[in-house]
């Protein structure tokens, strides 16, 4: 009797702890952020290194007007009719986005990953349904935001923001035109000012590359991504730190760097990571002929595998050969004893879970409904980028670094899942009872592991301060998949290989792309 009470009061505390782990503040925790005011403005921005153009001035943009012509008067009068009648919903708005785009944009695609993380339900006859981005609108809505699926948006909307934001720079040195308030000292300046030219502005340049991806990563949402790009900049119109015409030539090269990243996007073999029925029974035909037992979906009726082909898709960070390079080694046969005392030590692992280990488990559960495991850590990031007092290019290109690491780790990651096949731990042993959700893809090696090491590799060499937290979260990331049942220890040990391998590549971009 007391065992089964034991066993139902251990039930309860998962259930209280997932209620409120599953729902992780996204824009709650910075709504109050400072407005942008950094210790340095990276001035020389227009010349650091770039992830796609090979040439910050790739994209023509046409000299501005002058400062005494009709066109531009008429631009300052815009906005000192604006400041004249701003409402406290106006004046909010300017704190809002005075914390950075880079910061706010990325806030909306943890909470559209969020969002979209929903695995679509089966049909009557036992089959799923799979997204379409050909038919974004029909049910399931496309995209299923998975973990790969987020790494890759987050990868592509910051690479693209910082490729945007240091072609942007080089127009500002090159034109130099000045901000609204030190043209004419009637327009206030409702943020804290800055040298920088306005020309075009860094602020529209967000708005425009990052709708524009948005476009294409969540279709069903273009209505409301335009309504956040009119927000941004006509809050940046009434701060007074941009005229109209700065928006427009903003905007403007931002969607046509969006473009370049779009263009890669629809090559990059992404499209095809579903696979096909007939690819999906390969992988089991081809493990079975190693003599190893197969992996296969534990739920009922089986789900078909999570983007299997995912491990194909073009890296940013080196090219496909080094995927199949930096895939580690086998794992034991799962005929061999060390497996079966690999099982055996999960098994015994989650017989008697502590609370404290329940509480590592959910914090980094990351599941269904959630911003997902790269999300996670782009809330931490952003968290700890605040507190730095980063130039808005810095933001950008930190967070490109950081999600072309989650992403490469997600396909090296998924590429060694797939190679391998391996059943989880729940497979070989049905006595194992997790403590979160079981992934519904192979075992072999950790994904989040994976995706940690790589985040906490490149987060350490930006903020060196803060690396053995970095190192000590990735840790105790990885050590929640072994202890919730869904991982060997083996599992997570190699999963944090792969994830500091990539994650070496990042620091390798990071100490030659001209920003350090």
């Amino acid at each position: 009797m007391k065992k089964k009470l034991l066993f139902f009061a251990t039930i309860l505390i998962i259930i209280i702890t997932i209620t409120s782990s599953c729902k992780k503040s996204v824009t709650g925790r910075t709504d109050n952020a400072p407005a942008l005011n950094p210790a340095n403005e990276d001035v020389n921005a227009g010349s650091w290194k770039t992830v796609l153009l090979k040439r910050p001035d790739t994209f023509a943009v046409a000299a501005p007007a002058a400062t005494n012509s009709t066109g531009y008067v008429a631009e300052l009068n815009e906005i000192k009719g604006y400041q004249k009648n701003l409402s406290s919903e106006d004046l909010s708005a300017i704190k809002y986005w005075s914390a950075g785009g880079v910061l706010r944009w990325n806030e909306m695609m943890r909470e559209l990953v969020e969002k979209y993380n929903l695995a679509p339900y089966q049909n009557a006859d036992g089959t799923y349904p799979i997204p379409s981005s050909a038919n974004p609108f029909a049910y399931p809505l496309f995209p299923f935001a998975n973990p790969p699926y987020a790494a890759r948006a987050f990868a592509y909307i910051s690479a693209a923001q910082y490729d945007a934001l240091v072609a942007c720079w080089y127009y500002k040195n090159l034109y130099n035109r000045p901000r609204p308030y030190q043209v004419d000292s009637l327009i206030q300046a409702n943020v804290p000012k800055t040298t920088l030219a306005s020309y075009p502005s860094e602020e529209a340049v967000l708005a425009g590359v990052t709708a524009e991806m948005m476009k294409l990563l969540f279709p069903d949402e273009i209505a409301n991504i335009q309504q956040k790009l009119e927000e941004q900049e006509l809050a940046t119109i009434e701060s007074g730190s941009a005229t109209r015409s700065d928006i427009n030539a903003g905007e403007a090269l931002g969607r046509q760097v969006a473009q370049a990243f779009t263009a890669r996007a629809r090559t990059d073999k992404a499209g095809a990571s579903v696979g096909t029925p007939a690819i999906w029974q390969n992988f089991v035909t081809t493990t079975e002929a190693r003599n190893e037992t197969p992996w296969y979906s534990l739920e009922t009726p089986a789900r078909p595998p999570m983007l299997p082909l995912f491990g194909n898709v073009t890296p940013f960070l080196f090219d496909s050969a080094t995927v199949v390079a930096l895939r580690p080694g086998p794992p034991p046969s799962t005929s061999s004893s060390d497996m079966k005392q690999e099982v055996q030590a999960a098994y015994d692992q989650i017989k008697n879970p502590t609370r404290e280990q329940i509480r590592i488990v959910q914090y980094w559960a990351d599941g269904i409904g959630t911003y997902t495991p790269p999300g996670h850590w782009n809330a931490i990031a952003a968290e700890d980028f605040i507190l730095q007092n980063y130039s808005e290019v810095r933001w950008a290109r930190n967070f490109a670094l950081l999600n072309m690491a989650l992403m490469d780790a997600g396909i090296v990651c998924w590429n060694t899942k797939y190679y391998y096949f391996n059943p989880r731990p729940t497979q070989i042993n049905a006595n194992i009872k997790t403590l979160t959700g079981i992934p519904n893809f192979p075992s072999y090696v950790s994904g989040h592991s994976s995706f940690s090491e790589a985040a906490s590799t490149i987060l350490g060499y930006l903020l060196p301060s803060n690396a053995s937290k970095y190192e000590a979260m990735s840790q105790e990331a990885a050590k929640s998949r072994f202890i919730s049942g869904i991982h060997t220890q083996n599992d997570c040990n190699v999963g944090l290989q792969v994830g500091k391998s990539v994650g070496n590549y990042a620091v390798a971009r990071a100490q030659a792309d001209g920003a350090d």
